[in-house]
């Protein structure tokens, strides 16, 4: 059998800073994946001041963590040399670099081989509201 590839660019919605579950927004931007059999899509997210992650996807207080402990663990300050789009640019690309611009995920019969508690989220580090873009890459057997 051979492999088929699918490859598609979208935004999300503009959000500000935080941590959001956009499992269903990425799968509305990727309805073939339902045409894969077996297969691997890979997310990347074409930005250096946000990130992209696996992680829980029914407490929202873990999103409200996430954000929080990140803030600490890379905070805003004026200590950094580049400053040139705020103060919460250049903590945004310790974070990205940090967290990761990309995922790989299976695809098994048409869906998203993700655990029961995993969704995709969407880490924001910039204080206003950004639209972000994806590039989604699909390789796999499709369906007969």
């Amino acid at each position: 059998m051979s492999s088929s590839w699918d490859q598609t660019t979208f935004s999300l919605s503009p959000r500000s800073k935080g941590c959001y579950l956009i499992t269903d927004e990425i799968l509305r931007n990727i309805p073939q994946i339902k045409d894969y059999q077996i297969g691997m899509v890979n997310l990347f997210l074409q930005h250096t001041s946000a990130g992209l992650t696996l992680n829980e996807n029914y407490d929202p207080d873990v999103r409200k963590d996430m954000t929080s402990s990140l803030d600490r663990m890379v905070p805003e300050g004026d200590f950094y040399i580049h400053s040139d789009e705020g103060p919460d640019d250049m903590p945004g690309h310790v974070k990205s670099s940090t967290v990761g611009v990309n995922l790989n995920i299976p695809i098994t019969n048409g869906r998203l081989a993700v655990g029961t508690w995993q969704g995709i989220w969407l880490c924001e580090f910039r204080t206003y509201k950004h639209t972000r873009r994806i590039v989604a890459t699909i390789n796999g057997q499709k369906r007969k």
